[in-house]
């Protein structure tokens, strides 16, 4: 394969510099998952602009930055050189950043915010970590963390309460991140840990079709990307439409 092709993720950008800290965001799987906050949000009977933003703010630094930060700790799967110091540090800064919003949030949303507050940080550090004997790192506990808990969390910032849209909406993004789980997971494995691959599928016509990386990898990161910007594009036209 190409050398581009042999990066960690399809989305990572050349070793080195700034560029390792572009690849640690995850950009597109980060949009992805900030749009359910957006999302929870707009289904509100009435939106609070300034609400919405804190909560994506809060999501970027707990889930684009932390999150993604932890889990190149545990085991270096984007290869980065961002030193393990430099890791810590920017876990701990920007869970606080994202409690810090959560309890300012109170003050205007009520105690209701709070469980949100203290799930979040335990899901980031319990799934990326693998804590608890893996059990929170499966693809329920993706789904849960990554999906459905961003759209209730959007939705009580501007609510302080729950209804069965958002309940429906998030059932949705829980759906939806199985799938990109269903498949990353293979996507991850031969972007990472697979030396090479041999074989061919021979078709009903006596077809004999090569089997290979760039084979096996193209569905798969073409579903992820084109389902990326499908929830963006979402989010978007419902702020759009909620907001103007």
């Amino acid at each position: 394969m190409a050398e581009t092709e042999r990066r960690p993720a399809y989305y990572a950008a050349a070793g080195g510099g700034w560029r390792d800290w572009w690849t640690l965001l995850h950009p597109p799987y980060t949009a992805w998952h900030l749009s359910y906050v957006v999302i929870g949000a707009c289904l509100a009977p009435r939106v609070e602009t300034s609400r919405m933003i804190v909560t994506v703010v809060a999501f970027f630094l707990a889930v684009g930055v932390a999150a993604h930060a932890v889990d190149e700790l545990h085991g270096r799967p984007l290869r980065t050189g961002i030193s393990s110091a430099a890791l810590i540090s920017v876990t701990v800064a920007a869970l606080i950043g994202a409690v810090a919003l959560g309890v300012i949030g109170i003050s205007r949303v009520g105690f209701v915010l709070l469980p949100f507050i203290v799930v979040g940080p335990l899901l980031v550090i319990a799934y990326n970590a693998e804590l608890f004997g893996g059990i929170v790192h499966s693809t329920a506990g993706f789904a849960a963390a990554w999906g459905a808990f961003p759209v209730l969390t959007g939705y009580v910032a501007q609510t302080s309460d729950l209804g069965l849209a958002p309940v429906l909406a998030a059932a949705a993004a829980f759906a939806l991140s199985c799938a990109q789980r269903a498949l990353s997971t293979p996507a991850r494995l031969v972007r990472r840990s697979t030396r090479s691959v041999e074989g061919s599928l021979t078709l009903a016509d006596g077809t004999v079709v090569a089997l290979d990386e760039r084979t096996l990898l193209a569905p798969l990161e073409a579903a992820l990307r084109a389902m990326s910007w499908a929830m963006v594009a979402l989010a978007a036209a419902l702020a759009v439409a909620r907001l103007t």
